[in-house]
């Protein structure tokens, strides 16, 4: 009996152990991962969940503030059409009034668009024969008219403003045109001209990347998405003023290599902690805050770390500190005492022993953080 009795404590021991360990497993996957603690973008936010913002409190109230310029929709004082209402009798007694003593008491207008109709073009061909030589002298078709019949510049234009900027797809175009403007256009058709003006745009698509390279500081991204049914990857280089894509099957550093090269070798690229973006070729780098912050908001609602909420606040300070140098017009020098104590403090959580089996993926992302140190802070000295 007694044998028996510490077999069932040793299986009782044992199931409490699965069951702890069971329970912290669904605890973990209670915390959903989605835009607003992970890199996951919004479109991928499967649940609504109140998301926590990654600024900080103002103190003022949401919505205009007070002094803030309104704007509305303004009149025109240059109508293209004026209806004079004028009454012809009274409303109140039925007399005749006389409509040249009337004046102007308020006015309204209306925004309307004109009927779009499609206007067709015809160039006639005309030819003699030369008296003198005999040749049979044609007249020449402007530049670009080379078919019996074929869509103009501003049908292209708007086709690819549809598509390229406001992001409609064929089929839609297709019936738009057809719905609106009364035009006939197959989906072939479509692609066919958005294929010549990409090579049109090719000089402009490739000065965009020169641009970029010519800044000091460049920020690069990637994400998913689907091409013919397969999983490509868009990526992403920009500055203020240019945003260069390309999409790759891959996602690894050879389509890096194959776009970029050594194009940026004099910059600083800033990006998430994708190892492809790192092995760029740059000469500095700065890992993505707001993502970081992303990361800090997961692990402090997954894994509750004191940890994480400590490095969610030096990350914060530091970004203080980025507008405090804003405000000077100069960023911060290595050996000054605001930004030293900053690093003394990244440094002490760098080398703080985090327990690995209660909280694992904070001691993952120290590790990264440990990696990426130099990496951190380059923002505040460029």
């Amino acid at each position: 009996m007694r044998k028996e009795n510490a077999i069932l404590r040793k299986e009782n021991a044992e199931l409490k152990e699965k069951l702890k360990l069971v329970l912290s497993l669904i605890d973990e996957k209670i915390i959903i991962k989605d835009s607003h603690n992970s890199h996951n973008p919004p479109s991928q936010d499967k649940y609504k969940v109140r998301k926590k913002s990654l600024r900080k409190p103002s103190g003022r109230k949401s919505g205009g503030q007070k002094g803030h310029k309104g704007h509305t929709l303004k009149m025109t004082e240059t109508p293209d059409e004026v209806y004079k209402l004028k009454s012809e009798y009274c409303s109140l007694c039925g007399e005749k009034l006389n409509i040249n003593q009337q004046v102007l008491i308020s006015k309204r207008q209306v925004i309307e668009i004109p009927p779009v109709q499609a206007i067709y073009k015809e160039y006639q061909q005309f030819g003699c024969t030369c008296t003198k030589c005999g040749n049979f002298q044609k007249a020449s078709y402007p530049q670009g008219i080379n078919a019996p019949i074929q869509y103009g510049a501003s049908v292209v234009s708007l086709i690819s403003y549809f598509n390229i900027y406001q992001y409609i797809p064929y089929l839609r175009i297709k019936q738009l045109f057809k719905e609106v403007f009364n035009i006939s256009i197959s989906e072939g058709s479509i692609q066919n001209l958005l294929n010549k003006e990409a090579k049109k745009a090719l000089p402009v698509y490739e000065n965009i990347l020169k641009e970029i390279a010519q800044s000091s500081y460049a920020g690069s991204d990637e994400t998913s998405a689907k091409v013919n049914g397969e999983k490509w990857w868009m990526w992403v280089w920009q500055n203020v003023k240019n945003t260069y894509i390309s999409a790759s099957k891959s996602r690894g550093f050879e389509t890096i290599n194959k776009i970029i090269g050594n194009k940026l070798s004099h910059i600083t690229l800033g990006s998430d902690r994708w190892a492809a973006q790192l092995k760029m070729i740059t000469d500095k780098k700065q890992i993505c805050i707001a993502h970081l912050l992303r990361d800090l908001i997961y692990l402090g609602e997954v894994e509750k770390s004191n940890w994480a909420k400590h490095f969610e606040s030096l990350l914060s300070y530091a970004l203080s500190l980025r507008k405090k140098a804003e405000k000077r017009n100069s960023p911060y020098q290595y050996n000054e005492k605001e930004v030293y104590k900053l690093e003394q403090r990244l440094n002490r959580l760098l080398i703080r022993n985090i327990d690995k089996q209660k909280y694992r993926k904070t001691y993952t992302f120290q590790k990264s953080m440990i990696k990426n140190r130099n990496h951190i802070f380059t923002f505040l000295y460029d």
